[in-house]
């Protein structure tokens, strides 16, 4: 356990570094998911060293996560409640479960995250409650997810899914000739940065490290104090728990 680091890294380079690799996550999306795990990582190594410690990654599908966590001296498990969408490699494990009631006992990571999965929640403070059970006294609980209202809320069918998610889902649908992945009101649900801070300031089993917009740079944090304005202009809300 460690105190966080003073070393500015949430600068306007990196936040260009990370758009430009978010517009080719169709075409190369080992460049994009690498990118972002390397990002997650230096995030989580700013409160948190990584060798050694046993990682539990909730809702993970992208293999170049448990690739790079276990690159940096990591014990990674990562957790899905879809089977296929599971990837483990050398020195990584498995499991399938929800998030909801992970089947885990507690204080068993001493790292928890989620990379977007609390949009994919009817209930992201069961998600969020069942992250901090399983994670040990002192361990980190890690946690980002794309907002509803930010332009890319809706996912594959962004921007439009900021006339309706029911619109956007149909107005996919005719012109792709299927469904989206991310179907509103099913799969992907009309997540706040609001109901996830309320969440983690009122935790008494834990303290909060950090919140903010993920991907902007740290001048931007003031955002989160405007409601209404960061549910538009956040993009991506992170928060950085201490299990105490």
């Amino acid at each position: 356990m460690r105190s966080a680091s003073t070393k500015r890294y949430r600068t306007v380079a990196r936040s260009t570094k990370l758009f430009r690799s978010f517009l080719v996550e169709q075409s190369d999306p080992e460049r994009f998911y690498t990118d972002v795990a390397n990002d997650t990582i230096t995030l989580i190594t700013r409160h948190e060293p990584l060798e050694g410690r046993t990682v539990l990654d909730v809702g993970a599908g992208q293999e170049q996560f448990g690739r790079r966590f276990v690159d940096r001296g990591a014990r990674y498990v990562a957790v899905d409640i879809e089977r296929e969408s599971l990837s483990p490699g050398p020195g990584n494990g498995a499991v399938v479960g929800r998030g909801e009631d992970l089947p885990f006992p507690d204080a068993f990571a001493d790292i928890v995250m989620s990379n977007n999965v609390m949009e994919h929640v009817t209930t992201p403070e069961v998600l969020a409650d069942e992250m901090l059970r399983v994670a040990k006294p002192g361990g980190l609980v890690f946690i980002s997810y794309t907002i509803w209202a930010s332009p890319w809320g809706g996912h594959e069918t962004s921007p439009w899914h900021l006339l309706g998610g029911d619109y956007a889902r149909r107005r996919y649908e005719r012109k792709n000739g299927r469904p989206p992945k991310n179907r509103f009101g099913e799969t992907m649900h009309a997540a706040t940065a609001s109901r996830m801070l309320s969440w983690a300031k009122a935790q008494e089993g834990a303290e909060l490290l950090e919140a903010a917009p993920r991907y902007h740079p740290d001048w931007a944090d003031p955002i989160l104090k405007v409601p209404g304005l960061r549910e538009v202009l956040s993009w991506n809300l992170m928060l950085v728990l201490r299990r105490t």
